[in-house]
């Protein structure tokens, strides 16, 4: 009998069962009795939509298109609407259910939602992309609505996109309706700082955990996977307070700077260079841009996709810290080896929320029509992130857990209390 190549470790794990696996976790450590916890596993509502296009050529392209509402029992549901070629329903149901999760461990009155288009927005002209999303949101308006269901930005999409949804919203609604989206250009409503929000969240939650590690920032390293809007502003954020950041990573692969890169400098020179660092000469280019996770850092901020830490990679990651700025970094079966490792990890429904606060501030702002100050935002929003940040600490340490598993008990338990008081039929 000849050679059998082993079967290859999965890397990749189905979203909603990974998130599932952590929900269970926490629900047998609440309690839960089996009414909640049918009702807050299971999404409210899931919405599939094909949407047929006119494209620049004149063909016509149709669009698969989703929208999930996982909860609103704490108020209208809230979340991104991403625009990808690998959009499924499974990843959108796990993302529904996360910000759920991320709403109610910041405690903020939103619910969990959200949406996607399968497509490939760079191989698209900016009409084509405006057409989608303009027919999109109005396939959507008996979903969306200030008061039911907000979307805000996500993978593929910005500040260019939203402007367009609440336009078509206000158009179909007869009037202008500001806060049925976030994250929109502040001349439309948006909030100061919402660009940096999570980036500055991911921050907040990095030097509290340091604290509580007894590591002082001006002594600590960190690696940033991924130097998008949340990695790059992260890593500025984090430089400003003292920590020296010697990799960091983007599309083009992973620099390395043992003494430190200059972030201003590497977001100033991507900005130049069509949004890519290749070619950045602040830093080293590693051979295996995946080594940057097993680097020897204090801090390592995953803040590119999902599923980069896994049971194949576990094993060798050497940072102290892990403070998770992308959803769903770090698989489920990779949390128990990271566990036994000793290393603490901020999880992703506590250390990105600073995203949803800020919108939550610019939904506010929108409802008052009042804006706010750029300092009177970040104040707000950094209290709000140590604030939870210690709730889910001492969470950690009551129930003997880990932040992950904590993070989710202090949601899951506010979600079902609203939902005690609230009741079903």
């Amino acid at each position: 009998m000849g050679y059998i190549e082993p079967a290859p470790i999965k890397d990749k794990e189905n979203p909603f069962e990974s998130m599932m696996s952590r929900f269970k976790i926490a629900a047998q450590h609440l309690g839960l009795n089996e009414e909640t916890y049918n009702v807050l596993k299971s999404p409210d509502k899931q919405v599939i939509i094909n949407i047929p296009i006119t494209m620049d050529d004149g063909s016509i392209r149709v669009f698969e298109a989703y929208r999930v509402i996982h909860n609103n029992v704490l108020g209208p549901s809230k979340g991104g609407v991403r625009f990808d070629p690998n959009v499924n329903l499974d990843e959108v149901k796990a993302l529904a259910a996360w910000m759920t999760w991320k709403c109610a461990v910041v405690d903020i009155p939103f619910g969990g939602a959200k949406g996607g288009i399968c497509c490939n927005p760079r191989q698209m002209s900016s009409g084509e992309i405006e057409r989608l999303t303009r027919a999109y949101t109005t396939s959507l308006f008996e979903v969306f609505g200030p008061d039911t269901d907000i979307p805000a930005p996500d993978m593929g999409t910005g500040q260019r996109e939203m402007a367009w949804m609440m336009d078509q919203y206000s158009r179909n609604s007869g009037m202008t309706v500001n806060g049925v989206v976030t994250g929109k250009p502040g001349v439309l409503g948006g909030s100061a700082g919402r660009v940096e929000a999570t980036g500055r969240g991911v921050m907040i939650a990095a030097l509290s955990a340091l604290e509580k590690l007894k590591i002082n920032p001006y002594n600590s390293t960190v690696a940033v996977q991924g130097f998008g809007n949340v990695g790059s502003h992260a890593a500025l954020l984090l430089e400003e307070r003292g920590s020296k950041v010697v990799a960091i990573s983007d599309i083009s692969g992973a620099y390395y700077n043992k003494d430190g890169i200059n972030i201003q400098q590497a977001v100033a020179y991507r900005l130049d260079n069509h949004g890519m660092l290749e070619g950045f000469a602040g830093a080293e280019k590693m051979d295996v841009a995946d080594d940057l996770l097993t680097l020897p850092v204090d801090v390592l901020v995953p803040a590119a996709m999902e599923d980069v830490i896994t049971m194949r990679n576990a094993e060798k990651i050497k940072a102290k810290l892990i403070v998770e700025g992308a959803n769903g970094p770090t698989s489920a079966r990779a949390d128990d080896i990271i566990s036994e490792k000793g290393i603490v990890v901020v999880p992703d429904i506590l250390a990105n929320a600073g995203g949803v606060t800020v919108s939550y501030f610019e939904w506010v702002q929108n409802r008052i029509g009042y804006k706010w100050t750029r300092e009177r935002v970040n104040r707000r929003s950094d209290r709000i992130m140590r604030s939870a940040f210690e709730n889910v600490y001492k969470t950690s340490i009551k129930y003997n857990v880990t932040m992950r598993i904590a993070a989710y008990i202090v949601a899951i338990d506010r979600v079902a209390k609203a939902y005690s008081y609230r009741g079903g039929f």
